[in-house]
């Protein structure tokens, strides 16, 4: 790259720490710490109920778990994108 050029990504490297970038990705796309935050209360809710599974198989328990942690995520990044649809489409003024 020469000298006078200048950088492409200079969106990008003004924000330098991670928790900037952060912060940043989550004001863009809100339903990402949803995601993130109902993954994780599945996985301690199974983890929780893992003491307590009764007489059902491990396989099974940790099935269901997945299976639940999974839907939540998908749920999430589908309410986001319809989010974004409806902010990009119904929101924003036409141009």
């Amino acid at each position: 790259m020469s000298s006078g050029q200048e950088s492409i990504f200079s969106e990008y490297e003004t924000d330098t720490s991670q928790t900037s970038r952060l912060l940043r990705k989550f004001k863009e796309t809100p339903f990402v710490p949803l995601g993130m935050a109902g993954f994780a209360m599945v996985v301690g809710y199974g983890l929780y109920r893992l003491k307590h599974r009764g007489d059902m198989k491990m396989s099974l328990h940790l099935i269901h778990m997945r299976v639940a942690a999974q839907g939540f995520v998908v749920g999430a990044i589908t309410c986001g994108v319809l989010y974004s649809m409806f902010q990009e489409h119904m929101v924003k003024p036409k141009e």
